[in-house]
């Protein structure tokens, strides 16, 4: 047995050659290539930025922020994969840089970084490990995880000290490189939508699963950024009336080694390693740079459509996970620059549940991020983000703050406080959700609506005083420091849960073919399955489901804040009641394009469809400040106001009572604000009966002031929506509205 003290001896023991360890591959030494010429250069900007140099000759800029490094080497490689060393000689404010003349766009690259092996005090330089450029714009080649790509000999027959031996087996053969790429592109051609907040319908979609089956695109562009550019694509969305796509990870990321060994990947791509490179699997046209201009046609395409581009970014951790993960980028080039660490250096501070998370404290890591953002914006031509557990961002040394200097950097930085910034308020640490806390400028993912208007459809809530917040805005959580309605993106279901139909179908998550027994995913899903678990011939609980499905989305398009559809909802997309499809790259999670022409889920896309061009129309279901509940005319007419079906305004005594039935009063008159050419904003009045109860009831429909009559504009009882105008009845008059089923009316 190997005693402790040999095996830290061993652990700190140099490489061997490890000044030239490309020379010795596999235990055999090859003949070296000679390096190329590096002249000075410059250490900004950071990356690898083909320019032309000195006395005119066309060359490639590489600058790295290595702080602690005792050595920089840049490594180019050929078709053939052979490898070229050239040290970085000049070092300034910590950055390595160099300008390597006749390096042109498409070279391939990486980097190897010279320092202590010291896992002790968080020091993991291994010189044997090819490294990405955090700066890189094209990523090239596959992320495979053999023993070759771990700093550390990863099968140590004693695990608990495993990531303290260093491996010396040499990793280039087995890691993509990063590419040099030439972007001269102005976007002298493109619009973009500038979509208002209060005006925004997001989709979240992703990039393959939404392409993959489309029988419209071409089968060589389905799964790519070409395919969703493609006409197929975005009539889609365009007939649907979305206003913006929320793309799942698009940046260069990798897959974990406990999908790899199980035959799964990481399909949704929350487990990022390169920036500033869109995703290579998702190109069609080549990923020796090509990507980079398929994704800029992409956003092209869908802004001329009118469509905003947003990406769901991963800046809380690496696809390098904790002490026993790969060295692929940052833990090579500053393990302890980069990442947050423990008292016991070894081990990594964790509040993302992947391994680590990134020190965005320190000076290098925000300027990554912020460098990162700002190329999304003005070179990608992207509109916004959705920041994937952003409370992690928001921590300052240990505990979220609201004045930490990410959110700081945001707020003043003149590209991106301009964008739409959505967060995810939340992470896995203590203290970490905060719902409703984030400062001006952000929007949020509002996960108290999510569980609202679920509770409420299946019956759970005690009383409605919750379903009153969040159809109204969810004034209780942002009404603060001059935020708005819009501030709430407010969905029913996301990427992570279940999809709406399976939210109607499945009691409990089915996730067995992500080979984990079942045990990942939420077991909080507050789902009803109408009687039956899973498909059923039963048309009666079918026709409940169809149903239940109407009542969310037609709940969720007319609630004031920001809706937000999951891509394939609009459809009765299904997967099988997996909640937790992030390892599922087959049918399981691509959209089956197929329901657009089964009888059954047809009406729903034609029902959502319409309801967003009804929001589209109407500015009092997409308000712009908080509804008062004070009345504004001498006839006591409120902007707001809440009805039981007996037809009386809701007392004190209401909202704290068991009810299934509620009325919810928008009127037309009070709306804030004045339009573009200072006229008040005027608009229809309506009425909207939702009730959730088994049986139909009886609702005395509101008499003076309210209106006089009523038009039935949606009745979610029925499978097929007549166009407006609909039954008309007199106020006062005591209307049926079918057991679970939304009614919305317009007032005349």
């Amino acid at each position: 047995m190997t005693s402790a003290a040999e095996r830290r001896a061993r652990a700190e023991k140099p490489a061997a050659d490890s000044g030239h360890p490309a020379a010795v591959v596999n235990g055999a030494r090859r003949a070296v290539p000679p390096a190329p010429p590096v002249w000075p250069g410059a250490p900004t900007p950071l990356g690898a930025r083909f320019r032309v140099g000195p006395d005119g000759v066309a060359g490639t800029n590489f600058a790295l922020w290595a702080a602690g490094a005792e050595a920089v080497r840049l490594c180019l490689f050929d078709e053939r994969g052979r490898e070229t060393q050239a040290r970085l000689t000049e070092l300034t404010h910590e950055i390595w840089h160099g300008f390597v003349p006749g390096v042109m766009p498409g070279q391939r690259y990486g980097y190897r970084v010279e320092g202590r092996w010291d896992p002790w005090t968080g020091a993991r330089w291994n010189p044997a490990k090819l490294l990405l450029d955090p700066y890189a714009r094209a990523v090239d080649g596959e992320f495979a995880l053999p023993p070759e790509v771990y700093g550390h000999v990863r099968d140590w027959p004693e695990q608990y000290v495993a990531d303290t031996v260093r491996d010396e087996r040499d990793s280039a053969p087995h890691v993509p490189k990063g590419v040099v790429v030439h972007d001269d592109d102005d976007w002298s051609d493109d619009r973009r939508p500038k979509t208002p907040w209060a005006d925004s319908v997001i989709y979240e979609l992703h990039v393959k699963g939404f392409t993959k089956l489309h029988p419209g695109i071409p089968e060589e562009l389905r799964g790519t950024y070409a395919g969703l550019a493609h006409p197929a694509a975005v009539e889609h969305l365009v007939k649907l009336g979305v206003t913006a796509v929320e793309l799942l990870p698009v940046h260069q990321f990798a897959h974990e080694d406990h999908l790899l060994r199980r035959g799964l990947v990481n399909h949704w791509g929350y487990n990022s390693i390169g920036y500033f490179a869109p995703h290579a699997a998702y190109a069609a046209s080549g990923t020796t740079g090509q990507q980079v201009g398929e994704f800029k046609r992409m956003v092209r395409a869908l802004h001329a459509a009118g469509i905003e581009v947003i990406l769901d970014v991963v800046y809380n951790h690496t696809a390098e996970a904790g002490e026993l993960g790969p060295t692929l980028s940052l833990k090579g080039i500053d393990n302890r620059g980069y990442y947050r660490l423990q008292g016991d250096a070894r081990r990594y501070a964790d509040y993302t549940g992947c391994g680590n998370t990134l020190h965005v404290v320190q000076p290098q890591v925000l300027r990554l991020i912020t460098d990162s953002l700002r190329y999304w914006v003005t070179e990608m031509g992207v509109d916004g983000f959705r920041f994937d557990l952003a409370a992690a961002l928001a921590r300052s040394m240990h505990d979220v703050d609201m004045l930490s200097p990410f959110l700081a950097v945001i707020a003043q930085d003149p590209v991106l406080r301009r964008v739409k910034l959505i967060a995810e308020p939340w992470d896995i640490g203590s203290g970490g959700y905060q719902v409703g806390a984030f400062p001006p400028l952000w929007t949020e993912w509002n996960d108290r609506y999510r569980d609202a208007v679920r509770d409420f459809w299946r019956h759970a809530l005690p009383d409605v005083r919750e379903m009153g917040y969040r159809l109204s805005g969810s004034s209780d959580l942002y009404a603060w420091g001059g935020r708005r309605p819009y501030a709430s993106v407010n969905f029913v279901t996301a990427h992570d849960g279940f999809t709406l139909r399976d939210l109607v179908s499945y009691q409990g998550k089915h996730n067995e073919a992500n080979g984990e027994d079942n045990r990942d995913g939420t077991d909080d899903n507050r789902a009803w399955n109408c009687g039956a678990e899973g498909e059923t011939p039963d048309e009666g609980v079918r026709a409940l489901r169809r149903r239940q499905s109407r009542n969310l989305l037609t709940t969720l398009l007319l609630s004031t804040g920001v809706p937000m559809l999951v891509a394939g909802d609009e459809l009765g997309r299904t997967q099988g009641g997996n909640n937790n499809a992030y390892c599922q790259d087959n049918e399981i999670s691509w959209l089956d394009w197929s329901l657009l022409d089964d009888p059954e889920w047809r009406p729903l896309f034609d029902l959502t469809s319409r309801l967003i061009a009804l929001r589209h129309r109407h500015p009092v279901l997409r308000r712009r400040a908080f509804f008062s509940g004070r009345a504004h005319s001498v006839d006591g007419l409120r902007d707001l106001a809440w009805f039981t079906s007996r037809g009386a305004e809701m007392t004190e005594g209401d909202w704290y009572a068991p009810a299934a039935t509620l009325g919810m009063y928008l009127s037309g008159r009070d709306i804030p604000g004045r339009d573009e050419r200072g006229a008040p904003v005027l608009d229809d009045s309506f009425l909207a009966v939702l009730h959730a109860g088994e049986h139909p009831t009886g609702f005395v429909l509101p008499g003076a002031p309210w209106a006089e009559a009523y038009e039935v504009v949606v009745d979610t009882s029925r499978e097929e929506q007549t166009g407006a105008p609909g039954t008309v009845h007199p106020a006062g008059t005591e209307i049926t509205v079918p057991g679970r089923s939304v009614l919305l009316l317009r007032v005349g």
